[in-house]
Protein backbone atom coordinates (compact mmCIF):
# COMPACT_ATOMS: atom_id res chain seq x y z
CA UNK A 1 0.00 0.00 0.00
CA UNK A 2 2.81 2.24 0.73
CA UNK A 3 4.05 1.31 -2.75
CA UNK A 4 1.47 3.15 -4.52
CA UNK A 5 0.92 5.87 -1.97
CA UNK A 6 3.57 8.86 -4.22
CA UNK A 7 0.98 7.45 -7.20
CA UNK A 8 -2.04 8.23 -5.45
CA UNK A 9 -0.36 11.96 -4.29
CA UNK A 10 0.78 12.05 -7.48
CA UNK A 11 -2.96 11.30 -9.21
CA UNK A 12 -4.45 13.82 -6.52
CA UNK A 13 -2.25 16.85 -7.41
CA UNK A 14 -2.92 16.16 -10.94
CA UNK A 15 -6.56 16.75 -10.50
CA UNK A 16 -5.56 19.85 -7.94
CA UNK A 17 -3.58 21.62 -10.58
CA UNK A 18 -6.14 20.92 -13.22
CA UNK A 19 -9.10 22.23 -11.60
CA UNK A 20 -7.32 25.16 -9.83
CA UNK A 21 -4.42 26.59 -12.10
CA UNK A 22 -1.09 27.71 -10.43
CA UNK A 23 -1.50 31.84 -9.81
CA UNK A 24 1.81 32.49 -11.66
CA UNK A 25 -0.44 31.30 -14.78
CA UNK A 26 -3.81 32.95 -13.80
CA UNK A 27 -1.83 36.47 -13.49
CA UNK A 28 -0.11 35.88 -16.88
CA UNK A 29 -3.25 35.06 -18.47
CA UNK A 30 -5.22 38.51 -16.66
CA UNK A 31 -2.04 40.53 -17.85
CA UNK A 32 -2.40 39.43 -21.12
CA UNK A 33 -6.12 39.60 -20.96
CA UNK A 34 -6.56 43.66 -19.95
CA UNK A 35 -3.51 44.32 -22.20
CA UNK A 36 -5.06 43.14 -25.21
CA UNK A 37 -8.29 44.75 -24.85
CA UNK A 38 -6.43 48.35 -24.57
CA UNK A 39 -4.64 47.12 -27.59
CA UNK A 40 -7.89 46.40 -29.18
CA UNK A 41 -9.41 50.07 -27.94
CA UNK A 42 -6.55 51.84 -29.15
CA UNK A 43 -5.49 50.55 -32.75
CA UNK A 44 -6.26 52.51 -35.73
CA UNK A 45 -4.70 50.21 -38.92
CA UNK A 46 -7.49 47.97 -38.44
CA UNK A 47 -10.08 48.15 -41.62
CA UNK A 48 -14.08 47.32 -41.10
CA UNK A 49 -14.72 43.98 -42.88
CA UNK A 50 -11.89 41.84 -41.93
CA UNK A 51 -11.32 39.00 -39.38
CA UNK A 52 -8.38 38.15 -36.80
CA UNK A 53 -6.76 35.12 -37.18
CA UNK A 54 -7.62 33.18 -34.08
CA UNK A 55 -5.64 32.37 -31.46
CA UNK A 56 -3.26 29.56 -31.49
CA UNK A 57 -3.47 26.44 -29.22
CA UNK A 58 -0.33 24.77 -27.63
CA UNK A 59 0.26 22.22 -24.38
CA UNK A 60 1.83 23.65 -22.02
CA UNK A 61 3.73 21.65 -20.04
CA UNK A 62 2.97 21.89 -16.05
CA UNK A 63 5.48 21.75 -13.82
CA UNK A 64 4.52 20.17 -9.95
CA UNK A 65 6.33 18.81 -7.30
CA UNK A 66 7.85 16.18 -8.26
CA UNK A 67 8.57 16.56 -11.76
CA UNK A 68 6.76 17.41 -15.04
CA UNK A 69 3.20 15.72 -16.11
CA UNK A 70 1.44 16.46 -19.63
CA UNK A 71 -1.46 18.09 -18.67
CA UNK A 72 -4.10 19.07 -20.63
CA UNK A 73 -4.93 21.62 -23.83
CA UNK A 74 -5.82 24.66 -23.33
CA UNK A 75 -6.20 27.72 -25.32
CA UNK A 76 -3.64 29.99 -24.60
CA UNK A 77 -0.97 32.02 -25.81
CA UNK A 78 1.94 30.87 -28.06
CA UNK A 79 4.16 30.84 -24.78
CA UNK A 80 5.53 28.04 -23.18
CA UNK A 81 6.20 27.89 -19.56
CA UNK A 82 9.63 26.34 -18.79
CA UNK A 83 10.26 24.91 -15.27
CA UNK A 84 13.14 26.61 -13.43
CA UNK A 85 13.53 29.88 -15.36
CA UNK A 86 11.74 33.09 -14.75
CA UNK A 87 8.77 33.94 -16.52
CA UNK A 88 9.13 36.50 -19.14
CA UNK A 89 5.85 39.28 -19.72
CA UNK A 90 4.24 37.39 -22.20
CA UNK A 91 3.78 38.70 -25.79
CA UNK A 92 1.31 40.85 -27.44
CA UNK A 93 1.62 39.79 -30.86
CA UNK A 94 -1.38 37.11 -30.45
CA UNK A 95 -4.51 37.65 -28.97
CA UNK A 96 -6.60 34.73 -27.35
CA UNK A 97 -10.04 36.63 -27.82
CA UNK A 98 -12.08 36.87 -30.91
CA UNK A 99 -12.10 40.40 -32.06
CA UNK A 100 -14.94 43.01 -30.69
CA UNK A 101 -17.28 44.92 -32.79
CA UNK A 102 -17.49 47.84 -31.39
CA UNK A 103 -19.33 51.20 -32.52
CA UNK A 104 -16.99 53.31 -30.64
CA UNK A 105 -16.11 56.72 -32.57
CA UNK A 106 -11.86 55.85 -33.74
CA UNK A 107 -9.30 56.01 -31.71
CA UNK A 108 -7.39 58.96 -33.80
CA UNK A 109 -10.50 61.07 -32.10
CA UNK A 110 -8.87 63.38 -29.55
CA UNK A 111 -10.02 63.15 -26.30
CA UNK A 112 -11.84 66.36 -24.88
CA UNK A 113 -9.63 69.16 -22.90
CA UNK A 114 -10.30 69.70 -19.48
CA UNK A 115 -10.95 73.45 -19.01
CA UNK A 116 -11.92 73.80 -22.85
CA UNK A 117 -15.20 73.84 -24.78
CA UNK A 118 -16.04 71.36 -26.71
CA UNK A 119 -15.75 72.55 -31.18
CA UNK A 120 -19.07 74.07 -31.94
CA UNK A 121 -21.27 71.78 -34.34
CA UNK A 122 -21.80 73.32 -37.53
CA UNK A 123 -25.33 74.09 -38.38
CA UNK A 124 -27.18 72.16 -41.18
CA UNK A 125 -27.71 74.40 -44.22
CA UNK A 126 -31.62 73.54 -43.97
CA UNK A 127 -31.32 74.88 -40.21
CA UNK A 128 -30.60 78.34 -41.79
CA UNK A 129 -33.37 78.35 -44.22
CA UNK A 130 -35.94 77.48 -41.45
CA UNK A 131 -35.05 80.87 -40.29
CA UNK A 132 -36.72 83.09 -43.16
CA UNK A 133 -39.74 84.74 -42.41
CA UNK A 134 -42.79 84.81 -44.26
CA UNK A 135 -42.35 88.08 -45.62
CA UNK A 136 -39.13 87.07 -47.08
CA UNK A 137 -40.44 84.03 -48.94
CA UNK A 138 -43.13 86.16 -50.28
CA UNK A 139 -41.10 88.30 -51.39
CA UNK A 140 -38.78 85.95 -53.02
CA UNK A 141 -41.41 83.94 -54.82
CA UNK A 142 -43.21 87.09 -55.73
CA UNK A 143 -39.75 88.12 -57.69
CA UNK A 144 -38.77 84.83 -59.15
CA UNK A 145 -42.83 84.66 -60.62
CA UNK A 146 -42.19 88.16 -62.67
CA UNK A 147 -40.75 88.11 -65.86
CA UNK A 148 -37.10 88.07 -67.21
CA UNK A 149 -37.17 92.17 -67.93
CA UNK A 150 -39.11 92.82 -64.99
CA UNK A 151 -35.71 92.16 -62.99
CA UNK A 152 -33.13 94.18 -64.54
CA UNK A 153 -30.41 95.09 -61.71
CA UNK A 154 -30.98 98.29 -61.28
CA UNK A 155 -27.64 100.67 -62.13
CA UNK A 156 -25.23 100.38 -59.37
CA UNK A 157 -24.27 103.84 -57.81
CA UNK A 158 -21.81 106.44 -59.50
CA UNK A 159 -19.14 105.61 -56.34
CA UNK A 160 -19.42 102.06 -56.94
CA UNK A 161 -16.85 101.38 -59.51
CA UNK A 162 -13.28 102.43 -57.84
CA UNK A 163 -11.70 101.38 -60.78
CA UNK A 164 -12.82 104.83 -62.51
CA UNK A 165 -11.74 106.33 -58.98
CA UNK A 166 -8.01 104.89 -59.63
CA UNK A 167 -7.56 105.73 -62.98
CA UNK A 168 -7.86 109.50 -62.93
CA UNK A 169 -5.72 111.64 -61.11
CA UNK A 170 -7.92 114.69 -60.01
CA UNK A 171 -7.81 114.45 -56.50
CA UNK A 172 -11.87 115.98 -56.76
CA UNK A 173 -14.11 115.61 -59.54
CA UNK A 174 -18.00 115.24 -60.24
CA UNK A 175 -19.54 114.40 -63.37
CA UNK A 176 -23.40 115.51 -63.21
CA UNK A 177 -26.75 115.32 -65.54
CA UNK A 178 -26.75 118.83 -66.84
CA UNK A 179 -30.95 118.82 -67.20
CA UNK A 180 -31.32 116.90 -63.50
CA UNK A 181 -28.50 117.62 -60.92
CA UNK A 182 -28.19 114.07 -60.93
CA UNK A 183 -24.78 113.15 -59.59
CA UNK A 184 -23.46 109.96 -62.12
CA UNK A 185 -19.70 110.30 -60.53
CA UNK A 186 -17.81 111.53 -57.55
CA UNK A 187 -14.82 111.80 -55.90
CA UNK A 188 -14.39 114.39 -52.98
CA UNK A 189 -16.64 116.62 -55.13
CA UNK A 190 -16.59 119.11 -51.78
CA UNK A 191 -12.90 119.15 -51.03
CA UNK A 192 -12.03 122.74 -50.92
CA UNK A 193 -9.42 124.05 -53.70
CA UNK A 194 -7.78 126.80 -55.50
CA UNK A 195 -10.42 127.13 -58.39
CA UNK A 196 -7.84 128.93 -60.89
CA UNK A 197 -9.01 130.19 -63.78
CA UNK A 198 -12.28 128.05 -64.35
CA UNK A 199 -13.86 130.98 -61.28
CA UNK A 200 -13.94 133.59 -64.73
CA UNK A 201 -17.43 131.77 -65.36
CA UNK A 202 -18.26 133.88 -62.63
CA UNK A 203 -17.01 137.16 -63.79
CA UNK A 204 -18.27 136.40 -67.49
CA UNK A 205 -21.66 136.02 -66.39
CA UNK A 206 -21.80 139.31 -63.88
CA UNK A 207 -19.93 141.00 -67.07
CA UNK A 208 -22.99 139.43 -69.79
CA UNK A 209 -25.83 140.70 -67.00
CA UNK A 210 -24.49 144.45 -66.17
CA UNK A 211 -22.87 145.47 -69.65
CA UNK A 212 -23.73 146.11 -72.86
CA UNK A 213 -21.60 144.61 -75.74
CA UNK A 214 -20.78 148.32 -77.21
CA UNK A 215 -20.00 149.36 -73.61
CA UNK A 216 -16.65 151.48 -73.47
CA UNK A 217 -14.22 149.77 -70.85
CA UNK A 218 -10.99 151.55 -69.80
CA UNK A 219 -7.86 149.85 -68.80
CA UNK A 220 -5.49 150.72 -65.36
CA UNK A 221 -2.59 150.21 -64.31
CA UNK A 222 -3.69 147.32 -61.88
CA UNK A 223 -5.29 145.15 -64.55
CA UNK A 224 -2.38 146.42 -67.28
CA UNK A 225 -0.29 144.69 -65.15
CA UNK A 226 -1.77 141.17 -64.56
CA UNK A 227 0.74 137.82 -65.33
CA UNK A 228 -0.57 135.56 -68.04
CA UNK A 229 -2.44 134.96 -69.78
CA UNK A 230 -3.32 137.85 -70.76
CA UNK A 231 -4.18 139.74 -73.89
CA UNK A 232 -2.26 142.75 -73.19
CA UNK A 233 -4.16 145.74 -72.70
CA UNK A 234 -2.52 148.58 -73.01
CA UNK A 235 -3.81 151.80 -70.72
CA UNK A 236 -3.53 154.28 -73.63
CA UNK A 237 -6.17 152.02 -75.70
CA UNK A 238 -9.93 151.94 -74.89
CA UNK A 239 -12.12 148.58 -75.54
CA UNK A 240 -15.56 147.01 -75.61
CA UNK A 241 -17.41 144.76 -73.67
CA UNK A 242 -18.18 142.24 -75.44
CA UNK A 243 -14.49 142.08 -76.74
CA UNK A 244 -13.23 142.05 -73.00
CA UNK A 245 -15.45 138.88 -72.49
CA UNK A 246 -14.39 137.05 -75.29
CA UNK A 247 -11.20 137.25 -73.66
CA UNK A 248 -11.93 135.92 -70.53
CA UNK A 249 -14.42 132.90 -71.80
CA UNK A 250 -11.43 131.77 -74.44
CA UNK A 251 -8.19 133.02 -73.80
CA UNK A 252 -8.63 133.39 -70.01
CA UNK A 253 -7.39 136.84 -69.64
CA UNK A 254 -6.34 137.69 -66.24
CA UNK A 255 -5.97 141.71 -67.81
CA UNK A 256 -9.20 141.98 -69.59
CA UNK A 257 -11.04 140.23 -65.92
CA UNK A 258 -9.48 142.60 -63.46
CA UNK A 259 -10.62 145.51 -66.41
CA UNK A 260 -14.05 144.33 -66.75
CA UNK A 261 -14.11 144.16 -62.81
CA UNK A 262 -13.14 147.47 -61.99
CA UNK A 263 -15.67 148.67 -64.45
CA UNK A 264 -18.58 147.12 -62.95
CA UNK A 265 -17.79 147.54 -58.82
CA UNK A 266 -14.73 149.80 -58.84
CA UNK A 267 -12.48 147.98 -58.06
CA UNK A 268 -11.53 144.19 -57.58
CA UNK A 269 -11.91 143.64 -54.35
CA UNK A 270 -15.10 144.76 -54.22
CA UNK A 271 -16.28 142.58 -57.54
CA UNK A 272 -14.57 139.37 -55.72
CA UNK A 273 -17.67 139.90 -52.64
CA UNK A 274 -19.78 140.48 -55.43
CA UNK A 275 -18.31 137.36 -57.10
CA UNK A 276 -19.29 134.99 -53.54
CA UNK A 277 -22.30 136.35 -53.48
CA UNK A 278 -23.98 135.61 -57.03
CA UNK A 279 -21.63 132.35 -57.05
CA UNK A 280 -24.08 131.40 -53.52
CA UNK A 281 -27.72 132.64 -55.45
CA UNK A 282 -26.27 130.18 -58.37
CA UNK A 283 -26.07 127.31 -56.42
CA UNK A 284 -22.35 127.38 -55.35
CA UNK A 285 -22.70 127.73 -51.40
CA UNK A 286 -18.93 127.03 -50.45
CA UNK A 287 -17.38 129.03 -53.33
CA UNK A 288 -15.21 132.43 -51.95
CA UNK A 289 -13.78 134.36 -54.18
CA UNK A 290 -11.07 136.75 -53.77
CA UNK A 291 -10.15 137.33 -57.17
CA UNK A 292 -11.76 138.20 -60.45
CA UNK A 293 -9.13 136.26 -62.42
CA UNK A 294 -8.81 132.77 -59.89
CA UNK A 295 -5.15 133.69 -59.74
CA UNK A 296 -4.57 131.75 -56.01
CA UNK A 297 -5.38 134.48 -52.82
CA UNK A 298 -5.95 133.42 -49.11
CA UNK A 299 -9.29 132.21 -48.54
CA UNK A 300 -10.29 131.76 -51.95
CA UNK A 301 -11.65 128.85 -52.59
CA UNK A 302 -14.14 126.42 -54.85
CA UNK A 303 -15.32 122.77 -55.26
CA UNK A 304 -16.31 120.48 -58.14
CA UNK A 305 -19.42 120.59 -56.94
CA UNK A 306 -19.87 124.50 -56.95
CA UNK A 307 -18.06 124.45 -60.28
CA UNK A 308 -20.51 121.89 -61.98
CA UNK A 309 -23.50 123.85 -60.51
CA UNK A 310 -22.15 127.04 -61.59
CA UNK A 311 -21.61 125.90 -65.56
CA UNK A 312 -25.13 124.45 -65.02
CA UNK A 313 -26.52 127.56 -64.46
CA UNK A 314 -24.09 129.77 -67.11
CA UNK A 315 -24.96 127.27 -69.86
CA UNK A 316 -28.80 128.12 -69.89
CA UNK A 317 -28.07 131.70 -70.36
CA UNK A 318 -27.83 131.71 -74.27
CA UNK A 319 -25.12 134.56 -74.97
CA UNK A 320 -22.92 132.19 -72.10
CA UNK A 321 -23.35 129.51 -74.44
CA UNK A 322 -23.08 130.77 -77.41
CA UNK A 323 -19.69 132.40 -77.13
CA UNK A 324 -18.50 128.87 -75.02
CA UNK A 325 -18.60 126.83 -78.45
CA UNK A 326 -16.46 129.16 -80.71
CA UNK A 327 -13.07 127.86 -81.27
CA UNK A 328 -12.20 131.11 -82.61
CA UNK A 329 -13.53 134.82 -82.10
CA UNK A 330 -11.46 137.81 -83.71
CA UNK A 331 -11.91 141.03 -81.61
CA UNK A 332 -13.17 144.74 -83.11
CA UNK A 333 -9.38 145.98 -82.77
CA UNK A 334 -8.41 142.80 -85.02
CA UNK A 335 -7.05 140.50 -82.79
CA UNK A 336 -7.46 136.56 -83.02
CA UNK A 337 -8.87 134.92 -80.02
CA UNK A 338 -7.98 130.87 -79.37
CA UNK A 339 -10.41 128.87 -77.25
CA UNK A 340 -8.43 127.21 -74.41
CA UNK A 341 -10.72 124.53 -74.28
CA UNK A 342 -8.58 121.81 -76.22
CA UNK A 343 -12.20 119.67 -75.69
CA UNK A 344 -13.66 121.46 -78.50
CA UNK A 345 -11.56 119.64 -80.73
CA UNK A 346 -10.34 116.19 -79.08
CA UNK A 347 -14.16 114.92 -77.23
CA UNK A 348 -16.65 114.11 -79.40
CA UNK A 349 -20.07 115.57 -77.99
CA UNK A 350 -18.17 119.16 -76.21
CA UNK A 351 -20.42 122.04 -76.11
CA UNK A 352 -18.16 123.95 -74.01
CA UNK A 353 -15.78 124.53 -71.14
CA UNK A 354 -13.36 126.78 -69.24
CA UNK A 355 -10.10 125.81 -68.24
CA UNK A 356 -7.59 126.72 -65.24
CA UNK A 357 -3.86 126.28 -64.23
CA UNK A 358 -2.19 127.92 -60.92
CA UNK A 359 0.74 125.91 -58.83
CA UNK A 360 -1.66 126.12 -56.07
CA UNK A 361 -4.68 124.80 -58.04
CA UNK A 362 -2.96 122.49 -60.32
CA UNK A 363 -5.12 121.71 -63.60
CA UNK A 364 -8.76 122.26 -63.51
CA UNK A 365 -11.65 122.46 -65.88
CA UNK A 366 -15.52 122.22 -66.17
CA UNK A 367 -17.54 121.57 -69.05
CA UNK A 368 -20.82 120.92 -71.16
CA UNK A 369 -21.10 117.43 -73.25
CA UNK A 370 -24.07 116.36 -75.19
CA UNK A 371 -24.50 112.98 -76.92
CA UNK A 372 -27.48 111.02 -78.22
CA UNK A 373 -30.19 113.92 -76.76
CA UNK A 374 -28.37 113.32 -72.99
CA UNK A 375 -26.19 116.19 -71.43
CA UNK A 376 -23.96 115.76 -68.69
CA UNK A 377 -21.37 118.43 -66.99
CA UNK A 378 -17.88 117.31 -65.55
CA UNK A 379 -16.13 119.31 -63.25
CA UNK A 380 -12.16 118.36 -62.08
CA UNK A 381 -10.19 120.00 -59.58
CA UNK A 382 -6.36 119.05 -58.69
CA UNK A 383 -5.89 117.33 -61.89
CA UNK A 384 -1.94 116.35 -63.25
CA UNK A 385 -3.38 114.18 -66.58
CA UNK A 386 -6.37 116.69 -66.96
CA UNK A 387 -7.26 116.00 -70.59
CA UNK A 388 -6.81 112.04 -70.32
CA UNK A 389 -8.92 112.67 -66.96
CA UNK A 390 -11.69 114.57 -68.56
CA UNK A 391 -12.14 112.19 -71.42
CA UNK A 392 -12.42 108.65 -68.93
CA UNK A 393 -14.82 110.95 -66.72
CA UNK A 394 -16.76 112.22 -70.19
CA UNK A 395 -17.05 108.17 -71.51
CA UNK A 396 -18.09 106.82 -67.97
CA UNK A 397 -20.91 109.77 -67.84
CA UNK A 398 -22.08 108.97 -71.27
CA UNK A 399 -22.54 105.15 -70.47
CA UNK A 400 -23.97 105.23 -66.84
CA UNK A 401 -26.86 107.49 -68.86
CA UNK A 402 -27.23 104.32 -71.38
CA UNK A 403 -27.47 101.88 -68.79
CA UNK A 404 -30.19 103.99 -66.73
CA UNK A 405 -31.61 104.83 -70.31
CA UNK A 406 -31.73 100.75 -70.37
CA UNK A 407 -32.81 99.73 -66.96
CA UNK A 408 -35.42 102.28 -67.23
CA UNK A 409 -37.37 100.91 -70.54
CA UNK A 410 -36.70 97.43 -69.07
CA UNK A 411 -38.70 98.23 -66.20
CA UNK A 412 -41.80 100.04 -67.96
CA UNK A 413 -41.57 97.23 -70.50
CA UNK A 414 -41.98 94.55 -67.73
CA UNK A 415 -44.31 96.95 -66.01
CA UNK A 416 -46.79 97.35 -69.09
CA UNK A 417 -46.68 93.28 -69.74
CA UNK A 418 -48.00 92.73 -65.64
CA UNK A 419 -50.64 95.07 -66.65
CA UNK A 420 -51.80 92.86 -69.65
CA UNK A 421 -51.35 89.72 -68.10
Amino acid sequence: MQRYLPLVLLLFASIVFLVHPVPDLQGAQSLIASKTDKQEASTTTAKPGKKKAPAVASTVAVKTKTGQQPGRQQQRPAQAVVAGQPQAKPQQTVSRRAPVKRNAAPATTSPPQIGKHPPATPVPAKAKTATTSPQTAKVRNKEASRPAAARVAAPTPATALPEIDKQISSRSAIVMDAQTGEELFTKSPDNPRQPASTIKIVTAMIALKSLKNDEVIDVSDHAAGMPSSKIFLETSKHYRANDLINAVLLASANDASVALAEKIAGSEDNFANLMTLSARMWGARNTVCRTASGLTALGQQSTARDLANLFRYAMQHDEFARRMQEKFISTSYGKVLRNHNKALWRLDGAVGGKTGYTVAARQTYVGQFSRDNQTIVVAIMGSETMWADLAKLVEYGFRKKKEEQVARIGSDGAGRTTQVN
